[in-house]
């Protein structure tokens, strides 16, 4: 676990909390008025954590609550030894969180790669407590037609991914994830694709790095690509209920999609929004990557802003 008095330079000046609700020492951020009319949740996913959002937490937040979890295995949270890591187990422990410890409602799910998954499975748990989605390079699977042939297609194609299925075939993907540290940044550069070098920094590095210490605190890294190119008898997740897909698919929604991602291609990931919410609109960032928060920062924030300013909470209630 990073240190919870760890800023990497005051890059990452927020405060630290934690729960043990799930089960084992969760870290969180809850920033803004606690008092706010809505609540942000912005979910992470592979390989990064909470740090990916620094660049939106303070102007979000200066109006709204802003609630920022670090998924099992990664950033402050910790790594126990015994959890499957299944995606799931994930949606189980921000449940533990969003439910449980804060009872949160009139939440606007902003998400990133796994976070997009995770969090679309926690909406289908409880449709009535979310009222907009917001999906940034990510898939959201609500049962919308077409959604494993697109998904089928974009393993095939993305470099990532067909990484990590020879990796595992031929038995390096657990060496290489397992050794994080020293391979995390190559991974998003090379495979997932940071559009600007120059944001690279030793203190960048440390943030996204640091947590990665041995190959027992790689376990979530390494768990995420083995669900899609190594799927065991468990599922990772379970077929969305109609009803449930319905209510989250009449919200209103958005996706901002980094054109250059080589991981989630956007041929793919556009028409699989699009199939799930045919009415909402899709910003292409086209000078970003996988990593739009990283790479084009006040795109992301100026798209985000605009989205909840003309979607107001009261109409996002009336669906």
């Amino acid at each position: 676990m990073i240190p919870s008095d760890e800023t990497f330079d005051g890059t990452w000046p927020f405060q630290a909390r934690y729960t043990e609700a799930a089960g084992f020492r969760q870290h969180y951020i809850d920033e803004g008025p606690a008092d706010a009319d809505e609540t942000l949740v912005l979910l992470h996913g592979q390989p990064t954590w909470g740090y990916l959002w620094r660049h939106l937490i303070g102007p979000l937040g200066r109006a709204r609550r802003v609630v920022v979890p670090d998924h099992m295995g990664f950033g402050k949270s910790a790594t126990p030894a015994d959890s499957d890591y299944l995606a799931c187990d994930h949606v189980d422990n921000l449940e533990a969180i969003l439910v449980e410890v804060l009872d949160l409602h009139r939440i606007t799910l902003v998400l990133h790669d796994w976070g997009g998954p995770i969090g679309a499975a926690f909406a289908l748990r409880h449709p009535d407590r979310i009222d907009r989605i917001v999906a940034i390079n990510t898939v959201l699977p609500l049962g919308q037609p077409g959604y494993r042939e697109l998904m089928a297609g974009n393993h095939a194609d993305s470099a990532w991914f067909r990484w990590a299925a020879a990796a595992e075939a031929d038995g390096t993907l657990t060496e290489v994830l397992g050794n994080a540290g020293n391979t995390v940044i190559h991974a998003m550069l090379a495979l997932q694709t940071v559009t600007r070098p120059e944001i690279v920094t030793p203190t960048w590095i440390r943030a996204y790095a640091s947590h990665f210490t041995d190959r027992a605190e790689c376990l979530g890294a390494i768990r995420f690509p083995q669900q899609v190119v190594a799927p065991g008898p468990k599922p990772s997740l379970p077929e969305p209920d109609p009803a449930a897909a319905a209510a989250v698919r009449a919200k209103p929604a958005i996706l901002l999609e980094g054109m250059q991602d080589t991981a989630l291609l956007p041929r793919y990931i556009i028409p699989a929004f699009r199939a799930a919410f045919p009415d909402a609109p899709v910003i292409e960032l086209p000078n970003a990557g996988h990593f739009p928060q990283e790479d084009t920062p006040d795109a992301v924030l100026a798209a985000l802003e605009l989205f909840l300013q003309t979607t107001p909470i009261h109409a996002a209630a009336e669906h």
